[in-house]
């Protein structure tokens, strides 16, 4: 086998080739084609042999070169741009809607054929876009962009920038005055300098450039538009106006503008429009929020509170507006009753069957007011504050402060339940009965000194119950439930105990009756009916009985009682109050020729029955045989003859009655009724003097109340600081009333004098309870 010899040759040198001149043919290339395709030529091209161009130029290093050469040939395009087609739509852009229009629309062709030719130049260049991140240099459409914004928007040559601003300005102003505008036309502009991005501050140009200056002409009209409108304008037209600008400036910016300019420029329209005119529009002249309440003008109270809720200040300034007119109107009410009221002078006025005294419609009058402004004032916190929980605090507080404003509001408010609960309440169902009930317990929270208010209220009810004048025990039994659910079983102890004695008399007087007819040596000459009363319970003073020289049959009816009730009782004491007693009494005058049952009180009827021994009798001698207390027989007195129904006859004229007056039995009364009810008289109404007694008791009563609660509290905490003490006491006194510093300090000072209590000898203002 031969080998043959092989001879291995050198590698054979391939032709060298001029790289150089290989990127200005490239390059040209390229050049040529984007030159063509911002002319709009591109169809004549082909993209495979300007990609490929594109790869080689990247892939032997050209890269970065071919990068600046494509960004001076853009530049020097869009300078031709400007100086060609912008420039010369510069004239009048500002002139009107349709020049202003026009030249935005010229700026929005540049840049929609601008970003479409870059589009397709950066599928060209897309080998070598890909490769810029690693170059450090702006992706192809972002250089474009960087571009079109130094040479177009912000062009150094040209003032396209304050040409562009002042056109979207202009435009939007026109808007603004009413005319109507292309919005497309600023919408294209506003996108396009949205997607230009500032160099120095990374926000967009839109941002930089337009929209500062949107939010200072917007500032300045609405300057001048809130001037306009507060001094051409009522509060309602006014608010409306408002609303309208509200709700133009945010279909402007959802159909114009960038979102990112709503809240900015809604901000500066709240500002000019609503916070500097927050005083101005409260406080207008005859359409202001006094007179939109006064008229219960809900829609337009109910756009201003929707108007005020934008800006911080605006709901406080509105809700302390309007508790102080609730303030005032409340003010109005108290001093219009107090000028009806009698003064501590007036004589007090005769019953009368078809009127109330006016001390009671002056009561009745001042509750229905304050309900009426209290429904009044609800019906405005639902339809117009939307039920706001600070405007009902608002309101509560004003209602609070003006009803405890009239010393005399615990009084009415009793005197109205009163009322109610006598006769008011007649014919209505148990539903309507819980309404009024509830609206008066509403009253009745406003109360600060609810001490006061249980006083009257024990006295109104010992009458009610005593003189049979309840129109439904339920509604009684009602009212107490609901204050016992407001103040809780201490305040409403005694007036259930009230209730009790009440109970347990009604089936006293059935035993009683019992023992009467069985008993053969105590044989009544009358029907009676005693009512038993707890001492502890009951407001008035029970524990000594009032002079009163009863007839015969009264007291061998007291005596039967007496020793029926002792029989099953032992150790009690009764006293008898005859001034809280009232008798039916058959009477016959000539005149009407006919028997009348007269209703009237236990002093009545020991009047009466003397005249069946003489017609004439003088007030001494009336005051001798009965021993009525002067005052009460005056009373009396007066209710005979001087009131409706004048069965007897003073010869003085005049209402007052006199010791040396002279009464004579009334033959000639005549009357179409047979049952006849002669109500004593009494003022509905504490007088200055008799309040003043109320008063002195109720203080009276604190005193021990701010006692027992301040060794409550020291026999729990053994040591406390006096700071600290007087402000526990007023927390747990704040239920039934407020009461003052020094009042708790001088109860302090009596409980250390007593030895409950002694100064810590560390520290003077504090105290030690004392076991």
């Amino acid at each position: 086998m031969s080998l043959r010899k092989i001879r291995i040759r050198p590698a054979r040198r391939t032709t060298s080739i001029d790289r150089g001149q290989e990127f200005e043919d490239g390059f040209q290339l390229l050049s040529q084609a984007i030159t063509e395709i911002f002319r709009k030529n591109a169809k004549s091209l082909s993209y495979e042999v300007l990609y490929r161009t594109t790869y080689n130029l990247t892939l032997h290093q050209f890269g970065e070169k071919l990068y600046d050469g494509v960004t001076d040939v853009i530049a020097r395009h869009l300078e031709s741009i400007a100086q060609d087609i912008i420039v010369p739509a510069f004239s009048d852009s500002s002139g009107g809607v349709d020049a202003g229009a026009a030249f935005l629309k010229t700026v929005k062709r540049v840049w929609d054929d601008f970003t479409t030719g870059m589009d397709m130049i950066q599928k060209v260049l897309n080998y070598l876009d890909e490769k810029l991140p690693k170059l450090n240099k702006p992706r192809v459409i972002d250089m474009g962009h960087n571009l079109f914004r130094d040479k177009i928007v912000r062009s150094d040559k040209y003032p396209i920038q304050s040409q562009l601003v002042t056109a979207m300005l202009h435009q939007i102003d026109l808007e603004r005055q009413g005319e109507v505008i292309e919005r497309g036309a600023i919408k294209s502009i506003v996108g396009m300098l949205c997607a230009l991005e500032d160099i120095t501050t990374k926000e967009s140009v839109y941002v930089v450039d337009f929209e500062s200056k949107y939010l200072e002409t917007s500032e300045a009209f609405y300057q001048v538009e809130s001037e306009t409108l507060t001094s051409t304008y009522d509060a309602p037209e006014f608010m409306r106006k408002v609303e309208n600008r509200l709700n133009e400036e945010y279909e402007r910016t959802v159909h114009c503008l960038a979102l990112s300019s709503e809240p900015k420029v809604r901000a500066i329209v709240e500002k000019q429009l609503i916070t500097n005119n927050l005083h101005a529009v409260i406080e207008m002249k005859n359409s202001g929020l006094n007179s939109m309440l006064a008229a219960d003008k809900f829609e337009d109270l109910s756009r201003m509170y929707k108007l005020f809720s934008r800006v911080p200040a605006g709901l406080n300034e509105m809700r302390t507006a309007v508790s102080k007119y609730i303030v005032h109107l409340g003010a109005e009410i108290n001093n219009s009753v107090h000028a009806d009221l009698p003064t501590s002078s007036s004589k007090p006025k005769g019953p009368s069957d078809k009127a109330a005294p006016p001390s009671i419609q002056t009561a009745n009058r001042w509750v229905e007011q304050i309900l009426d402004l209290q429904e009044k004032f609800d019906r405005i916190l639902e339809r117009a504050a939307r039920k706001d929980k600070s405007f009902q605090t608002a309101f509560n507080e004003a209602f609070e402060q003006f009803i405890n404003e009239n010393s005399k509001s615990p009084e009415f408010i009793s005197l109205y339940i009163d009322e109610n609960l006598k006769k008011g309440l007649k014919g209505k169902s148990e539903d309507e009965v819980d309404v009024v009930l509830d609206k008066t317990i509403t009253l009745f929270r406003f109360l600060r000194d609810k001490d006061v208010f249980e006083r009257y209220y024990k006295q109104h009810l010992a009458k009610r119950l005593l003189f049979n004048r309840s129109v439904s025990d339920d509604a009684e039994r009602g009212m107490l439930q609901k204050l016992k659910r407001e103040c809780g079983y201490q305040f409403t102890n005694k007036l259930e105990g009230m209730f009790n004695d009440m109970r347990l008399s009604s089936e006293m007087n059935g035993q009683f009756k019992e023992f009467a007819d069985q008993s053969t040596t105590n044989k009544l000459s009358m029907d009676a009916t005693v009512t038993v009363l707890t001492s502890t319970f009951w407001p008035m003073n029970l524990s000594a009985s009032p002079k009163c020289v009863l007839p015969p049959e009264a007291l061998q009816t007291c005596k039967s009682f007496e020793q029926f009730y002792f029989g099953r009782h032992s150790g009690r004491v009764l006293t008898w109050q005859p001034q809280m007693g009232f008798a039916d009494l058959a009477a016959y005058f000539s005149g009407s020729k006919k028997k009348h049952t007269l209703n009237v009180s236990t002093y009545s009827m020991v009047v009466l029955l003397l005249f069946n021994d003489t017609d004439v009798l003088r007030f001494d001698e009336i005051a001798s045989r009965t021993q009525i207390p002067e005052h009460d027989l005056k009373r009396t007195l007066q209710s005979l003859s001087c009131a409706k129904y004048k069965v007897l006859l003073k010869e003085a004229k005049g209402r007052d009655v006199n010791t040396n007056d002279i009464f004579t039995y009334n033959a000639n009364f005549a009357a179409n009724l047979a049952r006849i009810k002669i109500q004593t008289v009494a003022s509905k109404v504490e007088t200055e003097g008799e309040r003043k007694v109320t008063q002195d008791k109720v203080d009276e009563e604190r005193k021990h109340q701010i006692e027992a609660a301040i060794v409550r509290i020291m026999k729990d905490r053994k040591l406390m600081e006096h700071n600290l003490l007087v402000a526990e006491v007023t927390k747990q006194l704040s239920q039934r009333f407020m009461p003052s510093p020094l009042m708790v300090k001088k109860r302090i000072e009596a409980l250390i004098d007593r030895e409950y209590l002694e100064r810590s000898a560390e520290d003077r203002r504090a105290y030690k309870y004392v076991a």
